[in-house]
């Protein structure tokens, strides 16, 4: 029998939750496609909630996603730097810290799920 032509699943009951300091990720997975709901609280800085677990000097992780509120400042290792606002779509290579900016919660959708 063919598998259904539309799959959906909601990031409301995700497959997987990565809590990591001030910081989660939840995923949901649909046949072979992964994406995560990113939920960051004001403080969290991927150099200190993230890197002891990661153990690498910057995140070596590509992200593909959008921001639907909160900012962040991404910083790359050669110094480049970027802010993340809502309604941005944004490609972040690895080599790269990156932490909320403001009070606001940070919510972003993220389709390139690896690690964190």
């Amino acid at each position: 029998m063919a598998a259904p032509r539309v799959q959906k699943k909601s990031l409301d009951y995700p497959d997987e939750t990565r809590d990591f300091g001030e910081g989660q990720m939840q995923i949901a997975t649909v046949t072979d496609f992964k994406v995560a709901r990113l939920l960051l609280q004001p403080g969290w800085k991927w150099s200190e909630h993230v890197k002891p677990l990661a153990q690498t000097d910057s995140c070596q992780v590509r992200h593909t996603g959008y921001v639907v509120s909160g900012q962040m400042k991404v910083v790359m290792d050669d110094r480049s730097e970027a802010d993340l606002m809502p309604g941005d779509a944004y490609v972040i290579e690895p080599g790269h810290d990156a932490w909320i900016v403001g009070d606001e919660p940070f919510v972003g959708v993220d389709v390139s799920v690896e690690t964190v």
